[in-house]
């Protein structure tokens, strides 16, 4: 008789994937950017976990160990992203890991979209990451070896009321499959991750009605949490998926089937 598929335990699952790798998480002071840099933490990893609020970000470091820091960064500033990358450079000698996960959004319907939350929303969700990639780009194309792990959404594909942020989520990965034909005679690999419905402080915001209308359209019958999305981005970071560059990864209980 078959035997029913049982989930490893969570704990069975951490381990030292990426010991003595040297990460940055944008976005890292809460939600799905918290749950990446505890899981590549608990990795092995020493995350400098990069957020626009300052606190939130250094609260996260101090509770994750293995040397991590917390530094303030405004993404959607191409200046400070440069400055953060080689501060991080100049610190540890190396930068193996980046992570895109800095991200906003101003709902509204597209004949109500004003200039300022069109503009707003790409300058932080699309341009952030860019400013993070070319950065951090020049210093593995040197070293011969990186990983850059982008979060889109699967939002990409289009959404009511969600012009701006669809149309920046799309463009995250037509960047991240274009960065990855760039980068990979460097052997410096990049993905793109399109989480669906996740509990976080954003979603929770949400009405209820609507809430359970989109959890209802989830075949595994839950919402996500950040650490599913977080066990992706550990793989997609770790020597495991030298050979996985340009894809587009769906972590959304079959969301978007």
């Amino acid at each position: 008789m078959t035997q029913a598929f049982r989930p490893m335990p969570v704990a069975l699952l951490s381990g030292d994937l990426l010991t003595d790798r040297i990460a940055i998480v944008t976005g890292a002071g809460r939600g799905i950017g918290e749950g990446i840099a505890r899981k590549l933490a608990e990795e092995g990893a020493t995350v400098v976990c990069a957020d626009v609020n300052v606190n939130d970000a250094t609260s996260v470091a101090s509770s994750l160990g293995h040397g991590a820091i917390g530094a303030r960064l405004d993404v959607s500033n191409s200046s400070e992203c440069d400055a953060l990358v080689s501060d991080v450079h100049e610190r540890f000698g190396r930068l193996d890991i980046l992570v895109n996960n800095a991200g906003i959004n101003r709902d509204a319907m597209l004949h109500k979209m004003t200039d300022e939350q069109w503009q707003q929303v790409i300058a932080v969700d699309l341009s952030g990451v860019f400013f993070m990639t070319r950065a951090a780009s020049r210093i593995m194309r040197a070293a011969g070896q990186g990983r850059i792990v982008n979060i889109s959404s699967a939002s990409w594909m289009g959404n009511i009321g969600q012009a701006n942020y669809a149309a920046a989520k799309a463009g995250v990965v037509g960047l991240s499959r274009t960065a990855a034909k760039e980068l990979a005679r460097s052997q410096v690999t990049v993905n793109a991750i399109c989480p669906g419905f996740i509990d976080t402080q954003m979603t929770r915001g949400i009405p209820d009605a609507i809430r359970e209308q989109q959890v209802a359209k989830i075949p595994l019958g839950r919402m996500g949490q950040p650490a599913d999305v977080a066990a992706v981005v550990a793989f997609l970071a770790s020597d495991e998926a030298g050979y996985v560059t340009g894809e587009v990864i769906n972590v959304g209980g079959g969301y978007v089937l």
